[in-house]
Order: C-alpha cells, then sequence, then structure tokens
C-alpha cells in the first residue's frame, strides 16, 4: 500500500465517527439512471457530497455532483477515480459480473470505507417458487466469475443475471471483508425513471380504457418498492452504518394487484374497468408471466418475501399509490427509451381482446365484451378503439 492510499484510510477510519455522518462524501458507481439517479439525487438533498463514475451515455449528471467519466471495465479508468478519494461509501448501482464487481472493489477498497451494492431477490435458489427470508440460501457461484458463468437461464427456476448477482456480492465481500459491505436484495423497483416499464404499461393500459384484462385476483398481495425508498433506505444504512444483507421490498399484504389498478385509474382518470381472469385460464392461453402481463406471477414465492429486518434497520416503504402517481406524472414529461426488456413488456391489444372475448362466453351469466359504437374504417374494426390507441408501450 502506498503512504498515500495509507493517510486516506486513515481520513476514512476518522470519518467513521458517527457524529461525522451529516457531511459525507459518497461514490456513485452509476448515478445517471433510475436506481442511482435516485440515490444521488437523495444524497445531494441531505447535503452531502456526491461523485458519480460512469461513461456519461445513459442518461444526464445530476447537477450538483462532481461526474467523473470513465468505464468500471477499464484499470486505468478505475485508478484514476480513487485518485479523487476517499469516500465514506461507494454504492454500486451497476454491478452484473463477479470479476468486474471484484477489479472495482481492489481498486476502491484503500479509499472506500464502506461498500453497498444493490443486488436482487434473484440470487436466491428458492425465487419465486418459495417464501424466502436473508436466511434463504442463495445461488452458488464464484467471486470471479465472467458473464457467461452457469447454465442458460430455468423456466420459472435460477437465472444466470440472479447467479451473477450473488457472485457479485461474494466479491465485494473478499475484497472488503463482511464487516465493510452492505447488500441491497431488492424485489420489484417501481417509481418515476423506471426502464424495464412494468408501471408504465399498466397506466398507459388503463389510461386507454376499455375493459381491461386484469389477472388472477384483486387480492393478490403484491411487494413492490419505490425507487426513491431503495435510495433512502441505502442512504440509512451507509449513515448508520449497517452492514449484511436485507430484503429490500414493501411489506407482506399491505399492496394488492387490484389495489394497483384502482390507482392506475384514479391518477389517470380512466373509466376502465377490470375483467379479473383466473390464473388458470391465463396458464392455459399461455400468456407469458412477469412480461405479457407485467407484474404477474403465480408462484408462492413471488410475493412473499420478509423484508422485517429491513423495516427494522429503517426501511420506508410509500403506499403504491402514491408511487402510482409519481411515475404518471414523470411519464407525462419524460421520454422513455426502448430498450431489450421494455420491449418484452406488454400483452398484444388483439391477444388480449381474444382472451377477454372467449372468457366472457365461457361463463353462464357473461355479458359479452363491450365495443365502442363506432370503430371507423372497415379495415380498423377488428380492433377496439381503446386497443388502437394502446398499440405497443413506448418505452
Amino acid at each position: 500500500m502506498t503512504q498515500r492510499a495509507a493517510d486516506r484510510r486513515v481520513t476514512l477510519v476518522a470519518r467513521a465517527d458517527p457524529g461525522e455522518h451529516l457531511e459525507m462524501r459518497v461514490l456513485v458507481l452509476g448515478g445517471s439512471a433510475f436506481v442511482g439517479r435516485a440515490v444521488t439525487v437523495a444524497a445531494l438533498t441531505r447535503g452531502w457530497e456526491v461523485t458519480t463514475f460512469n461513461r456519461g451515455v445513459t442518461g444526464p449528471d445530476v447537477a450538483g455532483v462532481q461526474a467523473i467519466r470513465g468505464d468500471r471495465l477499464r484499470r486505468t479508468d478505475l485508478e484514476q477515480l480513487a485518485a479523487a478519494g476517499p469516500w465514506d461509501a461507494a454504492v454500486d448501482t451497476s454491478g452484473y459480473v463477479p470479476r468486474d464487481v471484484l477489479a472495482a472493489a481492489r481498486v476502491l477498497e484503500p479509499v472506500v470505507r464502506q461498500y453497498l451494492f444493490v443486488s436482487s431477490l434473484s440470487v436466491y435458489a428458492d425465487w419465486p417458487v418459495r417464501p424466502l427470508t436473508e436466511r434463504s440460501p442463495v445461488l452458488a457461484c464464484p467471486y470471479d466469475a465472467g458473464p457467461g458463468y452457469g447454465p442458460p437461464d430455468q423456466e420459472n427456476g435460477p437465472t444466470r443475471y440472479g447467479r451473477l448477482k450473488a457472485g457479485c456480492e461474494r466479491a465485494a465481500r473478499v475484497v472488503f471483508g463482511p464487516g465493510r459491505v452492505t447488500v441491497l436484495r431488492a424485489g420489484v423497483i417501481l417509481g418515476p425513471g423506471e426502464y424495464v416499464g412494468r408501471l408504465p404499461w399498466w397506466l398507459r393500459r388503463v389510461a386507454a380504457g376499455g375493459q381491461v384484462l386484469a389477472p388472477g385476483s384483486p387480492d393478490r398481495s403484491v411487494q413492490p418498492v419505490d425507487v426513491r425508498d431503495v435510495a433512502a433506505f441505502a442512504l440509512a444504512c451507509v449513515a448508520q452504518p449497517r452492514t449484511g444483507a436485507y430484503n429490500v421490498t414493501a411489506p407482506i399484504g399491505r399492496e394488492t394487484f387490484g389495489g394497483m389498478l384502482d390507482a392506475c385509474r384514479g391518477v389517470t382518470g380512466s373509466h376502465a374497468r377490470s375483467v379479473w381472469v383466473p390464473d388458470a385460464v391465463l396458464l392455459r392461453w399461455g400468456v407469458r408471466q412477469w412480461s405479457e402481463l407485467p407484474l404477474w406471477r403465480t408462484h408462492p414465492g413471488v410475493w412473499h418475501v420478509d423484508s422485517a429486518r429491513a423495516q427494522a434497520a429503517g426501511l420506508i416503504c410509500r403506499p403504491i399509490r402514491e408511487t402510482v402517481r409519481d411515475t404518471w406524472a414523470w411519464m407525462a414529461t419524460a421520454e422513455l427509451a426502448a430498450n431489450a426488456r421494455s420491449n418484452e413488456i406488454g400483452l398484444d391489444p388483439r391477444r388480449e381482446e381474444k382472451i377477454l372475448g372467449a372468457f366472457t362466453r365461457s361463463r353462464p351469466t357473461a355479458t359479452p365484451v363491450r365495443r365502442p359504437s363506432s370503430l371507423g374504417s372497415a379495415s380498423r374494426s377488428a380492433t377496439p378503439a381503446y386497443h388502437r390507441r394502446l398499440r405497443r408501450p413506448e418505452h
């Protein structure tokens, strides 16, 4: 270790005094989109000094940060970044491959007191089949694995993404030691800036009106967490500081799928009516869970994640109606760019109409799916007007 690095380590130890937490220096690996951006904004709001490190291609910098350009895959860029330290904490929102997290951690360890890694519930071997706690088994993956490690994704089972995230967690602990690492295993994250497009799709679909195919039961519990609440909890863990692993979701049983769609109707002013189609019917039609109908999945573990440990440590989850409201407001001003994940989201309007029609006809007392009185030209009559307005999600 160089003398300069040793001097920085002494500075970091001195800053560990709880009384110093009001003026902290934080490094965000990422910082320009969704989770990273939310962390950056929240830290600046606290009056903290924030450095962001990214390539500058995902989004604009948040005003007030020290923005350092670089690629985390290049050691020379990481060394230049380390020269700007020290920091009380690094928040890694852009780590997906263990060997890359390992390399960054090794360069940054002398100038970072605490390493907080944003992980995923996908690291659990039993997700989404069984209920989860922090003691549930985690997928095996070496801390220095490359991007192609492990078998292909399994339907309703372990994914390469989850396996690699588990390896990233191990990489951070190998370098920093368990006593300096915090891992946030986040569930589904929604809110302003969401690039996957799950909640934006439901908002657009409800806003389009008509009869909306709603999956399963309105009473089904859901546990999405707002991105701003993830950010606030991350900073709380840094300020305490708190280490170890935390499941980050809304409380079990507080929110429901029906409540989410009701909130979508409320904020959009739509008169859309939900038609709740049983899971078994949707499965017979081969509707893809998690993508064609976002947030719908039938396995018992999906929305049965124990996050009591995080709540006891300071996680506060706002009601889903606030997340819905603020996402709709963001959508009115933001330009949602399409990406590989968002392009998979959503049920085709003609397919939705076909399933709804068959389902309503199959019920003894069913009433037919109502169509608008005017459908335009004959060439367009096969698709109701509210579905023509929807088409594919624009994100």
